[in-house]
């Protein structure tokens, strides 16, 4: 039975443009949207590839899943609402029941926000996914990572390591117990897009940015963005309990600092906003965990105030 691009567009993407601002979406040679009054338009996108963003055993559904969390996370970051999506798929062959499962994870958290998959492309091909998101801020309340002032509180929501941790433990770096592994995993396959609280954040937060290849490598970012540095305590790290166990066992905080995938927020904040982001946030969580400072780069020091030396910043793809 022969089946065609078009044939698998309409039995596993269309019909899933429920927003008023669509004037056009899926079946034409471009999708024609409305920006509402009053609203900036904030676009991003992210490809991922099969065996570098996530494990070739991961399930069509996580990643479904995850290749729209990476991008609302970014959306996050900037405070922007999600609004539509594009979608360019390249596998090696037809794949009913991938297929099905893959589109499930992706439509299912597209609904969660109110996102309308607008358009795409898909072809034959080593398995990749790029999405190109689309969002709005209000004009002006645009959060950036260039405004980040001495004497700042440096924020991340959730916890950090898991999925640093959860990769080592499939790459067999590490010796992990079973339900460790599937707890982490979890939090590698499919990160929570911190996406109520980049709302909230917007004329609170001084910078943002989403922790994405590791805190160190992301907040430096701000930092240099910024023209200041930053002093982080270890011992105010949010961790989880399996994270937590591992430090212990190992003092190896370049888990914590310089994995990948982790996809929380990382912001600054005036001391007088300390209060009223510390309420908004209850949900996410988010934990204090160190300040900006006059002085240049990144110091990381432990609880009796001496320096934490990191042989390690963050993922790059291009490093040698």
């Amino acid at each position: 039975m022969s089946f065609s691009e078009f044939d698998l567009i309409e039995k596993f993407f269309s019909g899933h443009a429920n927003r008023d601002d669509v004037v056009l979406g899926i079946g034409d040679d471009a999708a024609v949207l409305n920006v509402p009054a009053g609203q900036q338009l904030v676009v991003t996108m992210d490809t991922l590839i099969e065996g570098v963003h996530f494990p070739a055993e991961t399930s069509a559904e996580d990643i479904g899943y995850k290749s729209l969390a990476v991008s609302l996370s970014d959306l996050a970051a900037m405070g922007a609402e999600p609004a539509w999506a594009t979608l360019s798929l390249a596998i090696p062959a037809y794949d009913k029941t991938w297929l099905k499962d893959f589109s499930h994870g992706f439509l299912t958290l597209a609904q969660k926000y109110n996102v309308a998959l607008v358009g795409g492309d898909t072809v034959r091909g080593p398995l990749s996914i790029t999405v190109q998101l689309h969002g709005f801020v209000p004009a002006h309340k645009v959060l950036r990572r260039d405004r980040a002032c001495n004497n700042d509180l440096i924020y991340v929501t959730g916890t950090l390591g898991d999925a640093g941790l959860a990769l080592a433990g499939l790459q067999n770096n590490l010796n992990l117990e079973p339900m460790a592994l599937k707890r982490l995993r979890k939090r590698l396959d499919s990160p929570t897009p911190r996406v109520e609280a980049g709302l909230a954040l917007r004329g609170l937060a001084s910078a943002c940015i989403d922790i994405s290849d590791g805190l160190l490598s992301d907040l430096a970012h701000i930092t240099n963005k910024s023209s200041v540095g930053a002093e982080i305590m270890l011992q105010h790290l949010p961790l989880s309990t399996d994270t937590e166990q591992y430090i212990a066992q190992s003092n190896d905080w370049n888990m914590v600092l310089s994995s990948g995938d982790d996809y929380e927020l990382c912001f600054t904040v005036s001391a007088d906003n300390k209060t009223r982001v510390e309420s908004l946030l209850t949900a996410s969580g988010c934990t204090c965990i160190g300040k900006i400072t006059l002085q240049a780069g990144i110091r990381c020091l432990y609880s009796d105030g001496s320096l934490y030396e990191s042989d390690k910043t963050g993922f790059d793809h291009f490093a040698v």
